[in-house]
């Protein structure tokens, strides 16, 4: 077994592990440490699966063995094993360049998240059994972005439901179970469309490999239109896209704060990702079918997001609607099939997954100590903590797309990738989606005109100007990473520019 394949094992396996022990800890401060470190282990062990990509490993070529489809290209890293032989079930895990940022961003916010309980841990439960959970959803997201066998694929995308439920149900606020129960109906839902989805190609094409199947491993094309829309209608439940997004508000504003994190930083990108490989990746020609019908309902999204997010009243749940709309310009991105659009949405993703979770962050240490999340009660927040509110309003800004920050990129790059396709249809979708961004700006902007400007509300007034070591060091990488991202996108674009190179070859 090469180095890269025992990484990808070690990957999934330590978090599995991690939660075990975490589980049978009786001390719930030493389960606590021993989480995060297990959380550490994993972030480190993600990161060298990029090391040495230029070398020959890491190439992406077409297959030798299916020169018919042109399609199937070679992840950095595999390791195919016998799973269930009587069924010709394998597992197949892989990582590329697609992959391996989500992979990262997942293992570090899974990091930071455990980390936060260190300092803090929400009313509702131990700390010990949330550090568990957060580890359990943490090997069903990274088993998401790794899996190469559509089984597979969809046996860890469903490993996630149960302990994100129980977070929040068990640590979230006083409406959690209504929250937890409607994300888990819709989510249930979108498990039994993705279930038939992949009945319908393993049945079809006689294999569940992903690596086989890019490019339609010659599907025809009414398989291919069937699985396109069963796999996309899933994945929109998941990330959610409009109008299957309902779940999303309730869920992120009843969410402990480190729920909410995961469930915006990386939950909603197993559905965009899933998008990307699978469905556009497994059945080609299903997405050069729906593409229109894709760019309409990403601008929707967009301009819907924005509209709701211009009229909310309560702090977590307008940046839980800004997802909305961010969502809808990685959805633009992937409706337009090229290689602009589709970079738009892996940058795009990247960016929102870091933006994201700094502001649920910062919106939960806002809500800890004004005990409100109401707009209306948080003015003057500069005044009395201003540098909780300059981190506040550096995320935000980030978030509505500034130049020089990882949320300008994406959103760019979309509408550019829309305008580039030309035609009527592309060239309206894209004016309306930068005036959705603009709509973004105005949110944005409004929230800190109301949160951080003005005389201190009652509620703000006690607060103190400080911020606890524990929080600025799970926030200050999310910070340095949206500098990052916002001044060298190629860290992003970089790694992912051939695989989707390949996949465009595909889609022609």
């Amino acid at each position: 077994m090469s180095l890269g394949e025992f990484l990808l094992v070690v990957v999934l396996a330590l978090p599995a592990v991690g939660a075990a022990v975490v589980a049978v800890v009786r001390n719930d401060r030493a389960a606590r440490v021993v989480g995060t470190a297990v959380a550490a282990l994993t972030l480190l062990a993600a990161l060298p699966l990029v090391a040495g990509r230029e070398t020959g490993w890491f190439a992406y070529a077409p297959l030798p063995a299916a020169p018919a489809s042109g399609a199937a290209v070679r992840p950095w890293h595999r390791v195919d094993l016998p799973w269930v032989p009587g069924l010709d079930l394998r597992f197949h895990l892989g990582v590329d360049g697609i992959s391996w940022p989500l992979v990262v961003l997942t293992a570090l916010l899974t990091l930071l998240c455990c980390g936060y309980t260190l300092w803090k841990v929400p009313d509702g439960g131990s700390g010990r059994a949330l550090v568990a959970l957060l580890l359990v959803v943490e090997v069903g997201i990274l088993g998401t972005f790794l899996a190469l066998d559509l089984v597979l694929f969809f046996v860890f995308f469903e490993v996630v439901l149960l302990p994100m439920y129980a977070v929040i149900a068990g640590w979230g606020g006083p409406d959690r179970r209504r929250a937890a129960r409607k994300f888990a109906l819709y989510t249930l839902f979108g498990s039994v469309l993705l279930l038939v989805g992949v009945f319908v190609v393993v049945a079809a094409a006689g294999t569940g490999d992903v690596v086989a199947l890019t490019g339609g491993a010659g599907l025809s094309r009414g398989t291919q239109l069937a699985a396109f829309t069963l796999l996309a209608i899933a994945f929109a439940v998941k990330s959610p896209l409009w109008p299957l997004h309902s779940w999303l508000p309730d869920a992120h504003t009843q969410a402990p704060t480190v729920g909410s994190v995961i469930l915006a930083g990386v939950l909603l990108k197993m559905g965009t990702y899933g998008l990307i490989r699978i469905a556009v990746g497994v059945a080609p020609e299903g997405a050069r079918w729906a593409a229109p019908v894709l760019g309409v309902l990403a601008v929707a999204a967009i301009l819907v997001g924005s509209l709701v997010c211009l009229a909310q009243t309560e702090l977590k749940r307008l940046i839980a609607y800004s997802s909305v709309g961010h969502m809808g310009f990685v959805l633009l991105g992937v409706a337009t099939l090229t290689a602009t659009g589709l970079q738009a949405a892996l940058i795009g993703n990247v960016a929102h997954g870091i933006i994201t979770g700094l502001l649920f962050f910062l919106a939960g240490a806002v809500k800890d100590r004004a005990h409100t999340g109401d707009l209306a009660d948080l003015g003057g927040l500069r005044e009395t903590a201003p540098r909780l509110a300059g981190l506040l309003g550096f995320a935000a800004v980030a978030s509505l797309g500034l130049p020089g920050l990882a949320g300008f990129w994406g959103e760019a790059f979309a509408v550019v990738a829309a305008v580039r396709v030309g035609g009527p249809l592309w060239l309206t979708l894209a004016a309306l989606a930068a005036v959705g961004g603009a709509l973004t700006a105005a949110y944005f902007l409004r929230l800190l005109r109301q949160v951080t400007h003005g005389r201190p509300s009652p509620a703000v007034e006690p607060l103190t100007p400080g911020v606890a070591r524990a929080e600025l060091a799970a926030w200050a990488p999310l910070v340095l990473l949206a500098l990052a991202v916002g001044l060298a996108p190629t860290l992003v674009l970089g790694v992912a520019e051939a695989p989707v190179e390949a996949l465009v070859e595909v889609l022609r």
